[in-house]
């Protein structure tokens, strides 16, 4: 009886822990002008980036211009040009 309880107690810590750290992952979406984008981390961007950072399940409204411009890698849209930075 006190192995089950210790197999039930173990399952139930590790189910908690996987929770915990699905809640803790980080992603954005963030939009300069008219370009958004998906991030997976959260960065600290540039003033010059001027960047606006939303929360992953951000919806722009129906009467509002914006265009989902996907990149690879660490940086930001100026205009048409994806600028990287670290």
């Amino acid at each position: 009886m006190k192995a089950l309880k210790k197999i039930v107690f173990g399952s139930l810590m590790g189910a908690s822990m996987l929770a915990f750290s699905a809640v803790g992952a980080s992603a954005a979406i963030v939009c300069s002008g008219d370009s958004c984008w998906h991030v997976k981390d959260t960065y600290q961007y540039p003033s010059e980036a001027r960047v606006v950072v939303h929360n992953d399940d951000w919806k722009w409204g129906a009467k509002d211009k914006y265009r989902w411009r996907e990149h690879a890698g660490r940086g930001y849209w100026k205009g048409d040009s994806w600028t990287d930075w670290k």
